[in-house]
């Protein structure tokens, strides 16, 4: 059986159309695409590259400085000097879940001197001290620091909570602000 060129074409043609529509139109995306947020009214957004600590992953997002009070919902606190605020993402990229202390993060100001996360305005304000950052967790949540007028918030000292590689998370890890 001989079979014309115009025959061959057509089958050739069928045959190619139906394995082409087996792929699919349009791959799928390797990231989620979250909705962009407003930054607050006082808060400058940043563009920081995250950092890592051990198993986590610092992404600063937000920051405010020279805040004179605080308010919460059951109280209005001045600043000894001035408050300090700092929008984070913290991520655990382990593979078990991590005891992320938020009152061991250091703020580190122009003059050298470090500050831990102020004990009453993190109350005030409701963010969390510590809690369980279960493997690719993701939470995001405020620190709050009360440091001297007249210095600049430059840096954050992240401590990224103890792994299995490192038990005692002795040492941070800096990122500039």
């Amino acid at each position: 059986m001989k079979l014309r060129l115009p025959a061959v074409a057509v089958l050739v043609l069928v045959l190619t159309a139906g394995c082409q529509a087996a792929a699919p139109s349009t791959p799928a995306t390797a990231t989620y695409d979250l909705p962009p947020r407003p930054v607050r009214p006082d808060e400058t957004a940043l563009q920081v590259p995250p950092a890592k600590n051990g198993d986590t992953e610092f992404d600063l997002i937000g920051f405010a400085a020279g805040l004179p009070s605080i308010t919460g919902s059951h109280t209005e606190m001045p600043a000894k000097g001035q408050y300090v605020r700092l929008r984070l993402v913290v991520t655990n990229t382990g593979t078990s879940s991590v005891l992320f202390d938020a009152t061991r993060q250091l703020l580190v100001d122009d003059k050298g001197a470090t500050h831990p996360p102020d004990e009453q305005a993190m109350l005030i304000k409701r963010q969390p001290a510590r809690f369980d950052l279960g493997h690719s967790v993701r939470v995001e949540f405020d620190l709050y620091w009360d440091i001297p007028k007249g210095t600049e918030p430059v840096t954050l000292r992240a401590f990224g909570g103890p792994t299995i590689t490192d038990m005692k998370n002795v040492n941070g890890t800096d990122i500039k602000i």
